[in-house]
C-alpha cells in the first residue's frame, strides 16, 4: 500500500508551536553568538540504530520554517527501514538556521520513527494471520494526525481518528444505557446508515448479545487468547473481530493466531521509544 503524505496544511501547526517553544523569547541565542551569519554547512541526518523511518515532512518543515534557504536531499522516503549509521537525508543551508531547527527537526522524526519501528515489529511478529494491527486514541495532543501517520508508515492499520468518526460503545456507555442491548439500540436509533457501530464486550454473554441485535464490529476487551478463539467462532464472520489489552511484541503473536481481524493496540503511540537518529556535520 502507499504511503500518502499528509497534507502541509496539517503538519504546520505542530511543527510551528513546537518551535516557538524551543525559541522562546529570544530565539537561538548559541547559534547567533558562536555562528557567522553568513556561514553555510552541510549536515547528514543518520540512523544510530536499526528502525523504520517516519516524521521526514515534519523534520524538513522544521528546517525550512527557520530558514526557506535550507534545502533537503531525501535518501530514504517514511516507511524505509536502516540500520545502524544508514544516511536518511542530506541538508544544506545557513548554519545558523541549520542548528536552529536540529532540535524540533529531530525530535519529530525520532519520535514518529520509534513509533513506526514499534508498529512494524508487532506487524512482524503476526505475518502468517489473517490479523492487522491498529492503533488507538491514545496519541499525544495535537500529534494524533502525525502520530497516526506513523502508524501507517510502520504497516499497520488506524483505527478512529476522533469521537466523530464511528460509533464505540464500551463499557461506561453499557452501563449507563442499562445494558448491551438498550445501548445498541440507541445507537442505531441515533446515528445515520453510514455510522459503523462497534461494541466492546468483557463477557462471551455480552458478545450472544451483540450478535442477536446485529453490530459491525465488536472489541474483544482483556480475553485470553482461548477466550478469543471461542468469540471468534460465535462471531462466526458476522462483524469485524478486534482483540485489545494486554498485546505486547510477546503475546501478540498467539492473539493473532485465535483468528480475530484486528488487534489494537494503545502504547505503539503513547509508549514508543524513540529512534535514535542525530544530526551530524559532514562540511
Amino acid at each position: 500500500m502507499t504511503l500518502a503524505p499528509l497534507p502541509r496544511l496539517m503538519i504546520e501547526p505542530a511543527v510551528r508551536a513546537a518551535l516557538l517553544e524551543d525559541l522562546g523569547l529570544a530565539g537561538d541565542i548559541t547559534s547567533a553568538a558562536v555562528i557567522p551569519a553568513e556561514h553555510r554547512s552541510s549536515l547528514v541526518v543518520a540512523a544510530r540504530q536499526p528502525g523504520v523511518i517516519a516524521g521526514l515532512d515534519a523534520a524538513e518543515l522544521a528546517f525550512q520554517l527557520v530558514d526557506p534557504a535550507i534545502s533537503i536531499l531525501r535518501h530514504l522516503p517514511d516507511g524505509a527501514a536502516v540500520a545502524s549509521g544508514d544516511v536518511i537525508a542530506t541538508i544544506t543551508g545557513p548554519s545558523r538556521a541549520l542548528l536552529t531547527g536540529e532540535r524540533t527537526a529531530l525530535n519529530f522524526l525520532g519520535h514518529l520513527s520509534g513509533i513506526a519501528t514499534v508498529t512494524a515489529q508487532l506487524v512482524d511478529a503476526i505475518k502468517g494471520t489473517r490479523a492487522s494491527i491498529a492503533c488507538t486514541r491514545k496519541t499525544t495532543p495535537g500529534l494524533r494526525a502525525l502520530e497516526k501517520y506513523a502508524v501507517r508508515a510502520g504497516g499497520g492499520m488506524n483505527h478512529r481518528f476522533a469521537l466523530s468518526d464511528a460509533v464505540l460503545i464500551k463499557d461506561n456507555h453499557v452501563a449507563i444505557a442499562g445494558g448491551v442491548m438498550e445501548a445498541v439500540r440507541r445507537a442505531k436509533a441515533g446515528v445515520g446508515h453510514m455510522v459503523k457501530i462497534e461494541l466492546e464486550v468483557d463477557t462471551l454473554e455480552q458478545l450472544r448479545e451483540a450478535m442477536e441485535i446485529g453490530v459491525d464490529a465488536v472489541l474483544l476487551d482483556n480475553m485470553t487468547p482461548e477466550k478469543l478463539r471461542e468469540a471468534v467462532a460465535i462471531v462466526d464472520r458476522r462483524a469485524v473481530t478486534e482483540a485489545s489489552g494486554r498485546v505486547t511484541l510477546e503475546t501478540v503473536a498467539a492473539i493473532a493466531a485465535a483468528g480475530v481481524d484486528l488487534i489494537s493496540v494503545g502504547w505503539c503511540t503513547h509508549s514508543a521509544p524513540t529512534l535514535d537518529i542525530g544530526l551530524d556535520y559532514l562540511s
